[in-house]
């Protein structure tokens, strides 16, 4: 018999189709990927990051900025403003990211609280700010009530001028009726001073500082414990030197209300510390006369 001849099969030419169906398949996963890690819920981020920053700040292990916080949950939180948490107004919504810890004040509750006392401050001294003589301010460590010298002290003196008694007053009823440390500062402009009783710009704003507390504590019976003074001379301007507006705002007393939360309580040691000198040495030393 005879045998029947195989025919040969011909060469695909078509298998390249394969690999490049496996390709295109790996390359759309690829994308489509890419596409939804680009889709991230700004708001769902934002509220992540939003307790993650308060919870921090009530350990005391990241410090309070300026940026406000959303008014509700709906809002989205851009990552430019994911910091929290100081002059914002209070915001209920933010005491279900975290709870603070009983006995301590929340920072939501100290930023009410001194955004109040701003409110309080700006309101009794409105005649001064309106003849910009004073200023208050919010910075990160308080609030900040400058006395310019124009309104509340002659030039090189460290008294306070009868006209100014009035301000002091009202700025004295307020602040007593809190309980923040106070830290006076006093601040001059970078003209050399030298006069019968001060010879220099430390020993003037030094002066003035302590005699406004003098003042707070014989006159409006103020706790001293409450109390501070600080002279800086003129290397904590505001403004330019330069020019005479800018010395006559430099020329100051800063009443620095110091926020509540940016004080760290002093912890007192519950051992005394050993002594350097061995016991055997003690013994032979002789009494000191």
């Amino acid at each position: 018999m005879r045998r029947r001849k195989r025919h040969e099969e011909k060469p695909s030419h078509e298998r390249w189709l394969v690999s490049y169906a496996d390709f295109i398949t790996l390359l759309f996963a690829f994308f489509v990927v890419l596409y939804a890690s680009s889709q991230v819920d700004k708001r769902k981020v934002g509220k992540l990051a939003l307790s993650i920053q308060v919870a921090f700040q009530e350990l005391g292990v990241f410090e309070t900025s300026n940026t406000k916080i959303p008014l509700s949950d709906s809002e989205e939180v851009p990552f430019s403003q994911v910091q929290v948490v100081e002059n914002a107004e209070r915001n209920t919504d933010i005491e279900h990211f975290v709870q603070p810890m009983k006995g301590i004040l929340s920072s939501s509750q100290s930023a009410a609280q001194m955004k109040s006392l701003q409110g309080e401050l700006e309101k009794a001294l409105a005649p001064e700010i309106s003849k910009h003589v004073v200023e208050v301010k919010a910075t990160r460590e308080g609030i900040v009530v400058s006395l310019r010298e124009i309104g509340f002290y002659e030039s090189g003196s460290a008294n306070l001028r009868p006209s100014s008694e009035e301000a002091i007053d009202r700025l004295a009823a307020i602040l007593r009726a809190h309980t923040e440390a106070l830290r006076i500062e006093g601040h001059t402009d970078n003209i050399p001073i030298h006069n019968s009783r001060f010879d220099s710009n430390w020993e003037l704003s030094t002066a003035r500082a302590a005699d406004l507390i003098k003042l707070f504590i014989t006159k409006y019976r103020f706790d001293p414990a409450r109390l501070s003074a600080a002279g800086y001379a003129e290397f904590r301007p505001v403004a330019s030197n330069a020019t005479a507006e800018g010395r006559a705002r430099n020329r100051r007393v800063d009443v620095v209300i110091l926020n509540p939360i940016s004080q760290e309580p002093s912890i007192a040691p519950t051992t005394p510390a050993p002594s350097s000198v061995p016991p055997s040495k003690k013994a032979n030393t002789p009494p000191s006369r």
